[in-house]
């Protein structure tokens, strides 16, 4: 009887060690992108007006034909699918359902979105380092008009953004950290840029640079109003 149960407990002992060994199926992909490291500080210093767009693939989530009450799927979505070959207005904030994003920034946006793309815009966007489901909770506690075609990636005017792995954040030069002052430790700073062609027309950056544990939160060139402007300046 000792016998079998030495055995037995060698054999869980043996199964225990398996589940726990490395796998030998080889994964999809083992490489990470540059910007999926730890921020570094180029990732801090902003790219300039003539500067390519960083490519990135964003994780959404888009509608499927479903009667499953979250009809929704995974969805990559790449920088050149928002950007190559359009003129697209984007605008970066710390985080959704946050005062100043939820209050003036985003709302600002929304309603001149028609009058943005009477002057030539094809599309605004709005990114948070916020996961997809985050930002499509605070789209609709903002109000805005969801799109419920199958394969719509969100909202009917401005579209959001989920930057979750801050990727496209990094790119832009535009990683801050609010450990300190907000617990939300890396976030976008606040700027709002025109991106043409994947390339970066105009960019307005808020005080003028990204700054580290930052206890004031600007809001003075990003916003709708200095974008609009800009806009009818250069369709002229």
């Amino acid at each position: 009887l000792k016998m079998k149960f030495s055995l037995f407990v060698a054999a869980n002992l043996l199964i225990s060690a398996e589940a726990f060994a490395p796998s030998t199926v080889p994964r999809a992909s083992t490489s990470m992108s540059s910007l999926s490291r730890p921020s570094l500080a180029e990732h801090s210093t902003p790219v300039k007006e003539g500067d390519a767009a960083p490519s990135v693939t964003f994780r959404t989530r888009t509608r499927i034909e479903s009667d499953d009450e979250n009809p929704f799927d995974w969805k990559d979505v790449t920088s050149e699918d928002l950007f190559k070959g359009k003129k697209a207005v984007i605008f970066s904030l710390p985080g959704a359902f946050t005062p100043t994003c939820s209050t003036t920034h985003l709302p600002g946006y929304e309603a001149v979105y028609e009058k943005m793309k009477a002057l030539g815009v094809d599309d605004v966007y709005c990114l948070s380092v916020n996961d997809a489901f985050v930002m499509r909770q605070w789209g609709l506690h903002q109000g805005l008009t969801e799109d419920k075609t199958v394969g719509s990636n969100g909202f009917e005017k401005v579209k959001l953004i989920p930057d979750g792995a801050a990727m496209f954040t990094r790119g832009m030069g535009m990683s801050a950290t609010w450990e300190v002052e907000r617990g939300f430790g890396e976030r976008s700073w606040r700027y709002s840029a025109v991106i043409n062609d994947m390339k970066v027309e105009k960019i307005f950056i808020e005080g003028g640079g990204v700054e580290q544990e930052f206890g004031p939160d600007p809001f003075e060139v990003s916003d709708a109003g200095t974008m609009l402007e800009y806009l009818k300046s250069s369709s002229k």
